[in-house]
């Protein structure tokens, strides 16, 4: 919590006039009684009328004064409040951007949702009560107190053994449902998570018809957050009805022993009026301060796993090289690297050694889980090596600044994302300056142009979330285009061109191949048709290099790489067609 705290030093001065004026007001508060007092014991026995419209009339002042000062507290508070949460979700979004694949793995996507949305609001939710009530509702408490002494000292002792009861009734619940609240949000990460592997799973489990299967599940993990959350409001629910019960047997015992004081002469009908309202006082105050701690516990809660978000570190230590780029591609080499996940029993990749000249194309294939994308994720660095090292045009990549090693590098992952807005929009992540003629180029090699142009609004054509109004090839050729804008040193494709057909994948890479300024490239597939013309040929088997050659090179001598082609193309006649 305490990183939580910086996040206040542009509104230390909202953080101090919102409470300064909640005290002002309730320091006006806390004198009506007195008022009430004098009425009573000086104004109606005389029937001096002007003496109790004077009295009646500072009331009102101090009422009008209270509630200016109520308002004026209320408008700091808010601004130091939604300042404090807009700032956090910066800040959190901000470093979430910087933690590498393994700590994102490790937190989640549904929790770092939940810390940025929910946590978030409840923190502020939080801060503003806090501001508004923390220092007003104890100075009230201790005011009364205070106040009641100067009337009356035996009658104040009935004040602080009240407060001390509903002190440890309200602290006791605090400790219980603390915790218990901080179990709720970790039971909300999981609903999250759920529901959002749901829904972008729909197609699949309606496929499969288990619709039923997954509602049962859900309603499983809803049914137990429920659970927990009945839990925790039902513990904080006894603090308004245990406050009020302690209140009015203090009540009680107070108009007994005001009655006995009035009746032997110790005490004034007046002071037993304004003895009844500070305890009167007290229950209001009390009752709101039970409010706060509810809400401050959930706010801790949630302030507890947002400063687990900020204080988490990323793993990479971004380097201070900046080479300037020179046109077409660079060099790229493997020097005999392995690689682990932060929670693997063993490596996913084990001593694999290769050397790449600048604008040659090496083809990477092998089986599901052979360790292709995971090899391929280290050269922009989104993983680091567990051993050896990946250089580009000479330099070590952990010597690079993130910027200038992704600058240099273009990847189209499997999966290709697409983002909603224009379609000009999405092909200016490669490069924001773009020019028509850069897109169009772009969109003919990548075999995308025909389709776009035949849209009415062409390159200002609407994207939808995710790219949903375009089929699985055509967001496969935009993504490759968005790719080849930013001309980059370094070309990655991924398994990009799954959903095309034979046709137009070697025209993509013929396209691609004929670049005047053509990138070092570096070609994921499960396709040997895909690969076979590529420079060098890499085949991986269980994260080992199995063969590292040209498509005959290895026809010869690596017994995976024959399968493999054998399998997709019947027989030898067919490979030397």
């Amino acid at each position: 919590m305490k990183k939580l705290w910086t996040y206040f030093s542009s509104y230390k001065k909202e953080c101090v006039l919102g409470p300064l004026f909640k005290l002002l007001e309730a320091s006006f508060e806390l004198f009506i009684p007195l008022l009430v007092k004098q009425i009573i014991d000086i104004g109606i026995p005389a029937g001096d009328e002007a003496y109790i419209l004077q009295r009646m009339l500072l009331m009102g002042a101090l009422a009008f004064i209270g509630m200016v000062c109520s308002l004026t507290a209320q408008f700091f508070s808010a601004r130091a409040a939604v300042g404090f949460s807009a700032k956090v979700k910066a800040a959190v979004f901000s470093h979430v951007q910087k933690l590498s694949y393994r700590e994102l793995d490790s937190l989640g996507t549904s929790a770092l949702i939940t810390r940025l949305s929910s946590d978030i609001n409840t923190l502020q939710g939080g801060v503003n009560m806090s501001l508004r009530l923390l220092l007003r509702s104890p100075f009230i408490v201790a005011g009364a107190v205070l106040m009641a002494f100067t009337i009356d000292f035996r009658s104040a002792l009935l004040f602080v053994l009240t407060v001390f009861l509903l002190s440890v009734v309200v602290f006791g619940i605090m400790r219980i449902t603390v915790p218990m609240h901080r179990q709720v949000q970790n039971r909300l990460d999981k609903v999250t998570a759920d529901t959002r592997a749901n829904l972008n799973g729909v197609r699949v489990i309606r496929a499969f018809g288990l619709e039923k299967t997954e509602e049962e599940h859900f309603r499983g993990e809803n049914d137990r957050l429920v659970h927990i959350q009945i839990l925790a409001g039902r513990i904080s629910a006894l603090l308004n009805p245990v406050t009020f019960v302690l209140i009015n047997l203090g009540l009680i015992l107070l108009i007994r022993e005001g009655a006995l004081a009035v009746d032997s002469g110790r005490l004034s009908r007046g002071a037993v009026v304004a003895l009844i309202n500070y305890m009167s006082q007290i229950l209001v105050e009390l009752i709101k301060l039970a409010n706060l701690i509810v809400q401050l516990s959930r706010a801790l809660a949630c302030g507890g796993r947002i400063s687990a978000v900020l204080e988490t570190e990323s793993s990479m230590r971004e380097g201070e090289a900046d080479p300037a780029r020179k046109g077409g591609g660079e060099s790229l080499e493997l020097k005999d690297i392995s690689f682990r996940y932060a929670d693997g029993a063993e490596d996913a990749l084990r001593h694999i050694s290769l050397r790449l000249e600048p604008g040659e194309t090496l083809g990477i294939i092998g089986g599901t889980g052979s360790g292709k994308s995971s090899l391929v994720n280290l050269i922009p660095r989104f993983h680091d090596v567990t051993e050896g090292a990946v250089l580009v045009n000479g330099t070590d990549v952990k010597d690079y600044t993130f910027s200038s090693l992704r600058g240099r590098i273009a990847i189209v992952p499997q999966k290709s994302v697409l983002f909603s807005g224009t379609l000009r929009e999405n092909l200016c992540w490669g490069k924001k300056d773009a020019t028509e003629e850069e897109l169009c180029d772009a969109l003919r090699r990548a075999q995308a142009y025909d389709f776009v142009m035949e849209k009415e609004d062409g390159l200002d054509c609407s994207v939808s979330k995710g790219g949903t109004n375009f089929s699985g090839g055509q967001r496969q050729r935009l993504a490759i285009a968005r790719a080849l804008v930013r001309h980059p040193a370094i070309l990655i494709l991924d398994d990009s061109a799954s959903a095309l057909d034979y046709a137009t994948d070697a025209a993509l890479r013929s396209s691609i191949h004929s670049l005047p300024d053509r990138p070092t490239t570096v070609i994921v597939s499960q396709r040997t048709a895909s690969v076979m013309r590529a420079d060098r040929i890499l085949v991986l088997e269980n994260g080992e290099a199995a063969g590292l050659g040209s498509h005959e090179e290895l026809m010869k001598d690596c017994p995976v790489y024959r399968e493999i082609y054998l399998s997709q193309f019947g027989g030898e006649e067919d490979a030397e067609q």
